[in-house]
This record gives C-alpha cells, sequence and structure tokens, in this order.
C-alpha cells in the first residue's frame, strides 16, 4: 500500500457491476493499482464512467478500456421483467431500466436465454458508446493508443468472456 502513494500505473480501466459476490480486482487477480474500475448496477456507461476512462487515458495513460457484465445481472433481469410486465421499479431504479432497455429490447424474440442475450448485448452497446466517446477516448482509439473490449464473467465457474 505504501509504495501506490507515490502514484499509480494502471494496465486497464473496467466497467463493471457492483455484485458484491466479486469484482474486476478478483477476477483478473490483480494488486492493488494496476486496475482503475467504475462499478454501476448494469454497467452502462454514463457521464461518471465516461469522465474516469477519460482520466484514466489523459492522466494514468492507461492503455485498454473494458466493459466488463456478469451473467445473471439482476439489474439487467429486473429491466426485463419491467418491460415484460409493462411496470415502472420504483425511486431511481427506473433509470437502470431506461439505459438497459436497448439492450432487452434489441435481444427480444432471439433464440437462446433472454437475460444471458441481454447481458452479453448490453456489454456491445456500451463497448460502442464508450468508442464514440469525444473528445478523449475516441481519438486515443483512432491514434491506437487505447483498445476497448468486452467482457462478461460468469460467477458459477470465474471465466471471463470476451464478446462483441
Amino acid at each position: 500500500r505504501e509504495q501506490l502513494t507515490t502514484g499509480q500505473n494502471p494496465y486497464a480501466a473496467i466497467l463493471s457491476f457492483p455484485d458484491s459476490r466479486t469484482g474486476p480486482d478478483f477476477a483478473f487477480d490483480s494488486v492493488w493499482g494496476v486496475l482503475v474500475v467504475c462499478r454501476v448496477a448494469g454497467n452502462f456507461a454514463n457521464d461518471g464512467v465516461i469522465a474516469s476512462f477519460e482520466y484514466g487515458i489523459a492522466i494514468l495513460n492507461c492503455p485498454l478500456l473494458m466493459v466488463l457484465g456478469h451473467a445473471d445481472c439482476g439489474a439487467i433481469d429486473a429491466t426485463i421483467k419491467s418491460i415484460k410486465d409493462n411496470s415502472t421499479l420504483p425511486g431511481h431504479l427506473s433509470s437502470l431500466v431506461k439505459a438497459l432497455s436497448p439492450a432487452v429490447e434489441a435481444t427480444a424474440g432471439q433464440a437462446g436465454n433472454a437475460l444471458d442475450n441481454a447481458i452479453k448485448q448490453n456489454v456491445i452497446f456500451n463497448v460502442a458508446k464508450l468508442k464514440a466517446a469525444t473528445p478523449i477516448i475516441d481519438k486515443a482509439i483512432a491514434d491506437k493508443k487505447v483498445r476497448i473490449v468486452g467482457a462478461v464473467y460468469n460467477l458459477s465457474n470465474g471465466r471471463v468472456e470476451i464478446v462483441g
């Protein structure tokens, strides 16, 4: 911990989930100071996440951005149920439904598991959103200083599957 007081040199910035059962540090067996982690229910890129990633690129020279979803995502499951039941979730939970609905709606009627499909699609949509984020992230990608990938963490076996 003491050596981190003088700076950091992260190799990745990860948009992840706040699920208490795990996190990117555990999923990638990382030590302190090597990951910049933003955790948001539904792992979607909002203004705070984009600004944090911009900081990671512009100030910390972070070469990799990752959108990391996870299997059995409760936020996406709640969104599927809210859309299906035409119900509104209480409080600020409705903002999750608004952010996650595009992935749920894009995968509606697809073969396979609806939740798994929406989880992967949400990752793909958020990777695209980050790639288009101006002026810092899109320029860093064009200059080949940053790469963005999407992935899904499997809670049951601890594996990370690249998607997109």
